[in-house]
This record gives C-alpha cells, sequence and structure tokens, in this order.
C-alpha cells in the first residue's frame, strides 16, 4: 500500500487538480474545469492512506453509491490510471469532438500509454476516432470493442 506522502506526490503531479485541505487532516482534489457539477476526483484522502477518486463514468471499478472508488491498497501505476480516466471523464468536449460526436452514443477508449480513442455510434455504423480523424469502421459494437482491444485500448 501507497503512503498518504506517495499518493499525494502523485495526486499533485495532475496539474489539471486543485488541492483542497479538508478537517481531520484529509485532502481533497478539485478539476474545476469539469464539465459537471461534480467536481471532485480524490475525496477525503486521509493519512492513513485511505481515499476515494470519482470514477461514476469509469469501467471496471468496485464503487460505492455515490460513483467513488476506494483507492486504499492501489498501486502507483492503478492510482496514476484512475485518476487520470477520472479528469478525462469529467472534462469537457473539445469543438471538434463535439462536431463528430453531437448526440451519438460514445465511449472512450485509452492505451496503456495514455493514447485516447473515441468510439461512436453513428447511422448503425461504430465509427473509430483519433482526435478528428476517422481511424475505421465497424459493423458492430463487438468488431470495433475486439479491434480496440487487440490493438491494446480499454474502455475508460
Amino acid at each position: 500500500m501507497l503512503t498518504f506522502e506517495e499518493k499525494l506526490t502523485i495526486i499533485e503531479s495532475f496539474p489539471e487538480l486543485t488541492r483542497n485541505n479538508v478537517s481531520l487532516g484529509r485532502v481533497n482534489f478539485h478539476y474545476e474545469e469539469s464539465s459537471f457539477d461534480k467536481k471532485n476526483v480524490v475525496y477525503h484522502l486521509h493519512p492513513n492512506g485511505n481515499g476515494f477518486v470519482y470514477g461514476e463514468f469509469l469501467q471496471g471499478y468496485d464503487m460505492n453509491d455515490k460513483g467513488m472508488v476506494n483507492i486504499r491498497d492501489f498501486s502507483a501505476e492503478e492510482l496514476r490510471n484512475i485518476v487520470e480516466k477520472s479528469i478525462h471523464s469529467l472534462a469537457p468536449r473539445t469543438v471538434a469532438e463535439e462536431a463528430i460526436i453531437g448526440d451519438n452514443k460514445d465511449e472512450t477508449w485509452m492505451s496503456g500509454e495514455g493514447h485516447l480513442l473515441t468510439l461512436v455510434h453513428e447511422d448503425d455504423m461504430w465509427n473509430v476516432y483519433a482526435g478528428i480523424n476517422l481511424d475505421g469502421c465497424f459493423n458492430s459494437y463487438g468488431e470495433a470493442a475486439n479491434y480496440l482491444e487487440e490493438e491494446g485500448f480499454r474502455r475508460v
């Protein structure tokens, strides 16, 4: 388990987060640019090493009824990944992304190196975009998901 100081060092390495000290030595980190009312990315990081990261829009994590993931036993890599994913899940879309996605269903996929692709359901097709560039077209969600997984991407 990482110490409180090690967790702080990792979380403070994200310049988009603002530290807020709260009661009992706990610390919150806010993402002020969030496109949602939710601004807390890290909630009640405690000197005993316990704390939470907002994960409501993330896949593959156990979370409580408020969408928070307990990070007590996370490794450094796991902590970095979930904080990055949480920030991305709250980030506003760029004008280009909004033009591509519009009202269509979409998902964000991330590689181990942090590269992002967007999977969009458009006109009965599943299209993969790298930024505004079309990367691939698939007839089904399963085909698109298999392609992304084979390329080393995971759904955020």
